[in-house]
């Protein structure tokens, strides 16, 4: 929940450079709609209740909150667990704050996950190996645990995990996920677990502890690596190549934090890209597990989280498998430290109403939804698709270009038959269309308007390294880059899928 790292859009492509260098294969099916899971974090919600603040439903008529989020599209909850909080459950932050920790003792953690169990919720568990919040910032020993070696917190990690776990199961409580540490991006239990003189030895041992003991105890919970910085992708890189690829981290899904109102601007291309980075390079399952927006605009939260819904869509095989709401319960009114990032606007004294904003889990979206943009990035030149000088002209020429923003490189889908779409460029609404209605291969790519020709018509195809091509409806052939090149300013033109410019990449831009 800390601010995250603004990264410019340089970074993107320096970044996809060094990862996204993937081998052309044969093309597999096409991408399907994934059952993607809406989630809210809802630690602080029986803290509030006690508090006696209530919550109304769409009829106005004070109701249960968790029955309230299901109507709203909401089938998980993420629970957190601190060792030994305080007995009041409010912590006086760092900063000399105050908040609400919530009721996430054991006692507590059991009485919510029971609450979501009877409503045929899935669980997200995240222990926080502290006694009160672990992000960046704060990644406290628990007290119990003060003066124990770090060999010594290895086993205490194992044991307490291992512990919980084994007392929800005993209760008939199986989480479906479950993060080892939360927020880890620095470490976990510092000085022990930190990485920031580059050593992930320690690290790696204590969260390999924490999963072992999940595996243990449930061997179908998946466990969750959680960092922040949602939109940094050579933090995330960092990260994952020394956790999992110099150290042998295990984990089974990669997590992060999304946070547009901390960094001061959308990001959501550069978290698109790390979203498709880990599920391809590290072959694991991504989800976003903490967002939020500034609870006063409902529709830009309900903007954000659709952006999210549609940039996991896209990620290959299906590996975009959740959003979390963090506290969307919450409101600034009612909470010390005034978080404002909630979903709830005040109806009347300790009664809350859940914003429109949550209306964005109601309607399940399509892959290559057309209520947003993305962006084509060619895998070989690591360019993006673009109409050559902005131009708004039909049979303007279709080139590739250092990605800058423009309208020009954002493209809209719109299925028009079956399998197939029309590919419309956002700055001039015109379409990609085959020069010509050629189906030679060589055709240049031009924009036109549409005209329901099968020349402008595309099957996107995901390929076996999980990245797409597009075919082309008329000729049989593959949108490409001329001589396979590199170049700035190159031309489109259809061509036979063994090119290796035959490979893109689709990012949500907006």
């Amino acid at each position: 929940m800390k601010k995250l790292y603004k990264k410019i859009v340089s970074l993107v492509m320096s970044a996809l450079l060094a990862v996204m260098v993937l081998p052309v294969t044969t093309h597999a099916s096409n991408q399907q709609d994934n059952d993607i899971v809406y989630g809210a974090d809802i630690g602080w919600l029986s803290q509030m209740e006690n508090q006696g603040i209530q919550y109304l439903n769409e009829d106005g008529n004070v109701d249960d909150a968790l029955s309230v989020l299901k109507n709203k599209g909401i089938n998980a909850v993420r629970l957190r667990v601190f060792v030994n909080p305080e007995t009041d459950f409010v912590w006086t932050k760092p900063d000399g704050t105050t908040c609400l920790l919530g009721y996430c003792d054991t006692q507590g953690l059991l009485y919510t996950a029971q609450r979501a169990k009877n409503l045929g919720m899935k669980i997200m568990l995240v222990f926080h190996y502290s006694d009160h919040f672990a992000d960046p910032l704060c990644q406290d020993i628990p007290e119990q645990w003060s003066g124990a070696s770090a060999k010594e917190i290895e086993k205490y990690v194992y044991d307490y995990t291992y512990y919980i776990m084994n007392f929800l199961g005993e209760n008939g409580i199986t989480p479906e996920w479950v993060q080892v540490g939360n927020e880890v991006s620095y470490g976990v239990l510092y000085p022990y677990g930190s990485n920031q003189t580059g050593d992930f030895e320690q690290l790696t041992a204590f969260l390999n502890s924490g999963y072992d003991a999940v595996k243990a105890v449930s061997p179908n919970s998946k466990v969750v690596t959680h960092l922040t910085h949602g939109s940094g992708i050579l933090h995330f890189e960092w990260f994952f190549s020394n956790f999992i690829t110099k150290c042998g981290g295990k984990t089974d899904v990669v997590g992060l934090s999304y946070y547009p109102y901390w960094t001061g601007g959308d990001e959501i291309e550069n978290v698109a890209v790390n979203l498709y980075n880990m599920a391809t390079k590290y072959e694991k399952e991504v989800m976003i597990c903490e967002t939020g927006e500034v609870e006063t605009d409902a529709a830009k939260t309900y903007e954000l989280l659709r952006k999210e819904i549609n940039a996991l869509n896209t990620v290959p095989g299906n590996k975009g498998i959740g959003v979390f709401y963090w506290e969307p319960e919450a409101n600034s009114q009612y909470l010390p430290d005034g978080y404002t990032l909630g979903a709830t606007e005040e109806v009347s004294s300790n009664t809350l109403r859940f914003t429109d904003a949550l209306n964005a889990f109601k309607t399940g979206t399509t892959f290559l939804s057309n209520e947003c943009s993305y962006e084509f990035y060619n895998v070989n030149s690591q360019k993006a698709l673009n109409v050559c000088q902005g131009s708004q002209d039909n049979n303007a020429s279709i080139e590739q270009y250092t990605y800058g923003g423009w309208n020009s490189q954002k493209w809209i889908f719109e299925q028009v038959d079956g399998n197939y779409y029309i590919i419309k460029n956002k700055n001039s609404g015109l379409v990609l269309d085959v020069n010509s209605m050629s189906t030679q291969v060589g055709a240049s790519i031009i924009q036109y308007e549409y005209n329901q020709g099968w020349n402008q018509m595309w099957e996107v195809i995901e390929k076996d390294d999980g990245s797409y091509a597009l075919k082309n409806r008329l000729s049989g052939l593959y949108l490409g880059v001329r001589n396979n090149s590199s170049a700035d300013g190159e031309w489109c033109q259809q061509t036979n899928l063994s090119e290796s410019g035959t490979s893109w990449y689709l990012v949500v831009t907006e």
